[in-house]
């Protein structure tokens, strides 16, 4: 039985899916990605992508890019190549299926690289992540942010969709924080960790990181309504 969609993962598959590593687990889940809950809404990508409007961006770069949900954004938005990165074969593959009847499709790039160490320096207008910050060590975010620094282009900015992290009386937090205790006993299993933790990457820790590493950060409220009227959106420009 499906959890989510008549067309979604089962529960089966979602546990083999967590037993894997972080890498082969989303290639496992890449062709039923996008009937999970996982994956970015399409209004949240357009909020946030409004960000880049008043100076749209020649070359941008979409980082855990996934299926494509921020790639097809980015093709109204960029005026020249438009780069997804991600470390999965299978979602790179199903990205690719998805995006080839774009009109623009040929100013798609897909590459598989690690977001820890993209390969590029100062090549990008801007850059985007969705959805992704769960798979980021709270330990490697300054590193992270650091190989964001390193491929933007002077002036070039960084917009992404978060919180500000929930007052730990929130049900929410609890919930949150009883999914990650599991993850962290599944990571104590042999084998390759599966990476995947909820309140990750948020305000006003993440604030703080982006200015330490050089960034001006400004912070936007939500225009959207219930369920996602509580997200902040982020752009961070390279100084």
């Amino acid at each position: 039985m499906s959890m989510f969609h008549p067309r979604g993962p089962t529960f089966r598959e979602l546990g083999r899916q967590a037993l894997s590593s972080t890498e082969h687990g989303y290639d496992l889940l890449a062709p039923k990605f996008d009937y999970t809950p996982f994956r970015t809404p399409d209004a949240v990508v357009t909020a946030t992508l409004a960000l880049l409007a008043d100076d749209p961006p020649y070359t941008v770069l979409d980082l855990c890019c996934g299926t494509g949900a921020g790639l097809r954004g980015l093709l109204e938005v960029a005026r020249g190549p438009v780069v997804g990165l991600d470390l999965s074969r299978g979602m790179l593959a199903e990205a690719a299926r998805q995006l080839k009847s774009e009109p623009q499709a040929a100013r798609i790039r897909l590459v598989r690289a690690e977001v820890l160490e993209p390969p590029f320096c100062e090549s990008f207008d801007a850059a985007t992540c969705f959805g992704a910050f769960g798979h980021i060590l709270a330990r490697d975010e300054p590193r992270f942010i650091a190989s964001i620094h390193r491929l933007l282009k002077p002036g070039g900015q960084f917009v992404f969709p978060t919180m500000i992290r929930p007052p730990f009386w929130s049900p929410g937090v609890w919930l949150a924080r009883g999914f990650n205790l599991m993850m962290r006993l599944r990571n104590l299993l042999p084998g390759p960790p599966f990476i995947m933790y909820y309140l990750t990457f948020m305000l006003p820790r993440v604030q703080v990181q982006l200015e330490r590493q050089g960034f001006e950060v400004e912070v936007v409220d939500s225009p959207l309504p219930r369920p996602f009227h509580s997200l902040k959106l982020v752009r961070a420009r390279k100084t």
